[in-house]
């Protein structure tokens, strides 16, 4: 999929802001991975993995998975340099197709954005998570000074409930857990994650 945007800004996407971003998102999720050493975890869209990288010792397994090749060659590069046994890469594309890989655990950080139809997404979450499993979800809160053709401007928390019950989940618990200046196409927005069980 060569025009895949996420392709073409791979090499430079580790920049500083994103990375202090990913410590933030990291610390939210690491909170909901307690009791977690036993599980797998799919970190999905996983970028250059600076989120899923950081949480690999919390889990017994984790699986890093984007469209992007380009991104996964990052990915698999940082694997090799710090020589992470438990991670393995995989290029697949839940909003085509399930992949048949399984797990306990499912993070999409920052994935929602850039999906045009969220709840396809949410239904292959749902069969591709264990029984019992947990979806992790960061993203922005609803922000109407973003504008984009091919970004969603964020999230209403209680439309993101409505439609992950509608994929099957069940217990989910949104909050709004940081704020910060020009975090979202150079605007100031909040970041929000939602926490749901199969």
């Amino acid at each position: 999929m060569e025009n895949n945007i996420f392709n073409q800004i791979a090499n430079g996407y580790d920049t500083k802001e994103r990375k202090e971003l990913a410590r933030i998102i990291v610390d939210a999720i690491k909170a909901e991975l307690k009791e977690s050493k036993d599980k797998s975890l799919l970190d999905y869209g996983c970028g250059t993995g600076l989120v899923g990288l950081e949480l690999a010792p919390l889990v017994h397994k984790i699986i890093l998975m984007d469209s992007a090749e380009k991104m996964l060659n990052i990915v698999r590069e940082k694997v090799a340099y710090a020589d992470i046994k438990n991670a393995k890469v995989i290029r697949s594309d839940f909003t085509e197709e399930g992949s048949g890989i399984r797990a306990d655990v499912i993070v999409a950080s920052l994935v929602l954005l850039h999906v045009s139809d969220p709840e396809i997404l949410f239904k292959n979450f749902y069969s591709s998570l264990n029984t019992n499993g947990k979806l992790i979800v960061v993203d922005f809160d609803k922000n109407e000074n973003v504008s984009h053709p091919k970004v969603h401007n964020g999230f209403v928390q209680e439309d993101l409930r409505s439609k992950l019950s509608g994929a099957g989940f069940t217990k989910t618990k949104t909050r709004t857990f940081h704020h910060g200046k020009n975090i979202f196409m150079n605007q100031d927005a909040s970041l929000l994650i939602s926490v749901s069980a199969k």
